[in-house]
């Protein structure tokens, strides 16, 4: 498993925005998260180590793209057909984007996409109900092969029963905030979202609590370093059979705040 991130640097458009990790940690250094640059770590699935090989091996799939960043953010569109043809010179990797702004899918992707690159997996973030009944049912519409939710910062209880009976999500992934001024992850929000995820056999994962957690009456500060294994011990993950859960395992251990 790895990160790329082909450009650093995004604009804040929803609610789940509003304490973004990546404005969090740009500003410990004073720079300016709503520039968007172009990194050193462009061509990274194409580079090699001294022996000739690529550094990204099959074995360390899947590849986390666009961490810093949103793949299809509008100031990264000179950039992404470069980034488009090594996704598809390595069909060895599993790309996987998470994006907020899927009402540009269709302008971004390369002449050739078809019903999508077998080799791409793209997640579509529902932080609250409006911007899952915006987002999902243009997400449903549009051409890929690998479609999944994620519910991150989970804002409320959502509802998207009406998505997951399309068949087409593969997986829905949950989990709270971090950071100091986190905003609250309610626990029942969690047990809702997995119940309608068995309810139409969809893969689940609660990836974390974040920072400030409810369950029941009570409400809880958890640390940083603790968030993870608290998610894992609440025992409601579901696996679908015959679904492979790697993208979710690789996202939960790669992608830390």
């Amino acid at each position: 498993m790895a990160i790329w991130n082909p450009w650093h640097g995004c604009k804040k458009i929803s609610p789940g925005c509003q304490n973004c990790y990546v404005y969090r940690r740009d500003a410990e250094f004073g720079k300016d998260s709503s520039i968007v640059t172009k990194t050193t770590g462009f061509d990274l699935p194409l580079k090699r180590n001294r022996k000739k090989e690529y550094k990204l091996q099959p074995e360390e799939e899947p590849v986390y793209t666009c961490m810093t960043s949103d793949f299809f953010i509008r100031e990264a569109d000179e950039w992404r057909p470069e980034a488009w043809k090594m996704i598809r010179q390595r069909k060895d990797l599993q790309f996987v984007i998470i994006t907020k702004r899927i009402e540009r899918f269709s302008q971004c992707i390369p002449d050739d996409w078809g019903d999508g690159y077998e080799n791409v997996s793209i997640i579509c973030t529902c932080e609250n109900q409006s911007r899952a009944d915006f987002r999902l049912p243009i997400f449903l519409k549009m051409p890929i092969r690998h479609k999944s939710i994620i519910h991150e910062p989970m804002l409320e209880e959502i509802h998207i029963e009406k998505y997951l009976e399309s068949g087409q999500i593969e997986r829905v992934i949950c989990g709270g905030e971090s950071g100091d001024h986190a905003r609250i992850c309610d626990f029942a929000w969690i047990l809702s979202s997995m119940n309608q995820c068995v309810k139409y056999d969809v893969s689940f994962q609660f990836k974390q609590t974040g920072a400030v957690f409810k369950k029941g009456r009570k409400i809880y500060h958890i640390a940083r370093k603790d968030q993870m294994d608290q998610a894992k011990k609440a025992g409601v993950d579901y696996q679908t059979e015959g679904t492979p859960c790697g993208i979710c395992q690789a996202y939960t251990a790669t992608f830390k705040e």
